[in-house]
């Protein structure tokens, strides 16, 4: 079967499917629309932004600063974050005082590399990277360094001697560090050097900016949705790109052009609708927001998270073995162990993760599951580390926090006689919704659609006049959307307008 990228693009939201032999084993959502205003591309994500900010405190206690970035709330600078600015050479591998690294009203150059979440202002880091196609520059250190899924020693080995040699040659920037990313395996000099130069020029772009910039302001912003995720999920076995919208189609050629022409051919455009919903996608979504996985063997996981950890318990449900207790126990533990990396991946779970495997006596079992825990873990593109099992058939792992979780993202704790569960957010709904509606206008043309939603969801979209202008120019202006305050969140109506009758004279 294809692997496949779809990129679904909405009036609010952009979704980005990754599919390996029909299977969705990636899925990443950005809003846009319902984000702080900052500064840069209004509305989206300020994930990898790079801001020219303002240390407002240094706390020596918590050996971090907070950063005035322009937001609603500070940015938080920790110590490890900061290192590559402090004052006085040799702590080694340990960390310098915070106080060392940064001083309040100081103006310094960070890089966002978490949203803002609820109460909690973006994280940040002053060793600040720009990705590339192929490679990534990290301008305040020296050095190549190689994408940990570059597994192959020689390959290894030819790229750092290549991308090494960059340093100080003309078009590409001296006293700077790389790291190869796993799409530059078997790309040429010429390739690499090409992606060099255009890093080059930015961080070019990026400096001049910042001499003229006032404090605080954004000075660098990654690419859209639909570019980076060209540049971050197509490789060499990528068959097909398939995108439903026509303007982020040609935005997309566009870029391809530019920075990776090989791309061009796969490029597809979809004018069918509900993309998602014609590959199972919608469904997919649906399931990621259930605790409970259900497993090929008919047994299943329960994922659940808490502030602390991810505790994921595997039963063995109704499947037994005919040869015993151990092998039903090691069938059911390897099928778990292949679903877990992939749950991980498509929830973003990150931070600790408990796994509760059924009890194995077998060594060589016991090896079995953790090496198939670590092939499913191994097409991440986050980080993990995984522990041995415990007597107990506990395994601990650590993935590293990149994102919300999708639950967190899609839903909020619920209220009132839910209370102690989840629903979906005003923002979940009102995409769900605008789909909705596009999906009757684009099966109704020349039609006018009346919309029917809870009063806060119909507030939500009246309160976002870019996503009221995307959506006209989407479908034209035959639409009305009409609030009912007695209605839940989750309810709402799409239907299309009865053609007029005409009139016929009366009978003489």
């Amino acid at each position: 079967m294809a692997n496949d990228v779809l990129i679904n693009v909405g009036p609010g939201e952009t979704r980005v499917a990754v599919l390996a032999d029909g299977r969705l084993e990636e899925l990443y959502i950005e809003r846009t629309a319902g984000l702080p205003d900052g500064e840069g591309r209004a509305g989206h994500s300020v994930l990898s932004n790079i801001v020219l900010g303002r240390v407002q405190r240094v706390l020596p206690a918590m050996q971090a600063a907070f950063v005035d970035i322009g937001l609603d709330r500070a940015g938080f600078l920790g110590a490890k974050e900061a290192r590559c600015l402090a004052d006085l050479p040799g702590f080694g591998e340990g960390l310098p005082p915070i106080t060392n690294c940064v001083r309040e009203g100081e103006a310094i150059l960070v890089q966002i590399i978490k949203d803002p979440i609820g109460d909690k202002g973006a994280r940040l880091s002053a060793n600040v990277t720009i990705p590339g196609r192929l490679l990534i520059l990290v301008p305040n250190q020296k050095g190549v360094a190689m994408s940990r899924r570059i597994e192959d020693e020689g390959e290894r080995e030819r790229l750092s001697q290549l991308v090494g040699g960059f340093d100080g040659q003309p078009g590409c920037m001296a006293g700077a560090g790389y790291i190869v990313r796993t799409v530059a395996i078997g790309a040429g000099e010429a390739e690499l050097r090409e992606d060099a130069e255009r890093l080059a020029i930015s961080w070019a772009e990026i400096e001049a900016k910042k001499k003229g910039a006032r404090v605080p302001s954004t000075v660098y912003c990654d690419l859209d949705p639909v570019a980076r995720s060209l540049r971050d999920c197509v490789g060499v076995e990528t068959d097909r790109v398939i995108i439903d919208d026509v303007t982020a189609f040609e935005e997309a050629r566009t870029y391809a052009a530019e920075a990776m022409p090989e791309v061009l051919p796969k490029l597809m455009f979809d004018d069918g609708g509900d993309l998602f919903e014609r590959a199972g996608i919608e469904e997919e979504i649906e399931a990621l927001l259930n605790p409970r996985v259900p497993l090929s063997c008919g047994g299943w996981i329960t994922i659940e998270t808490t502030e602390a950890l991810t505790a994921i318990d595997v039963n063995s449900g109704s499947f037994t073995a005919s040869s015993g207790l151990e092998e039903t126990s090691f069938r059911i533990n390897q099928d778990a162990a292949a679903e877990i990396g992939r749950q991980l991946r498509l929830r973003a779970i990150g931070g600790l993760v408990v796994i509760d495997f059924i009890h194995l006596g077998s060594a060589e079992n016991i090896a079995g599951v953790l090496q198939t825990l670590a092939m499913g873990l191994g097409r991440d593109r986050v980080p993990t580390q995984i522990s041995p099992m415990s007597e107990f058939g506990l395994v601990e792992m650590t993935r590293k926090r990149v994102r919300d979780p999708i639950v967190k993202f899609l839903t909020e704790p619920a209220r009132g006689v839910l209370c102690g569960g989840r629903v979906k957010t005003v923002a979940t709904v009102a995409n769900d919704f605008l789909r909705r509606i596009e999906s009757e206008a684009r099966a109704n043309p020349g039609r006018t659609i009346n919309c029917i939603a809870s009063g806060e969801v119909a507030r939500w979209i009246s309160e976002q006049p870019v996503v009221l202008q995307r959506l006209r120019a989407r479908i034209g202006g035959r639409f009305r959307i009409e609030a009912r305050d007695t209605w839940p969140r989750d309810r709402f109506d799409v239907a299309v307008e009865a053609p007029r009758m005409a009139s016929v004279p009366a009978a003489q």
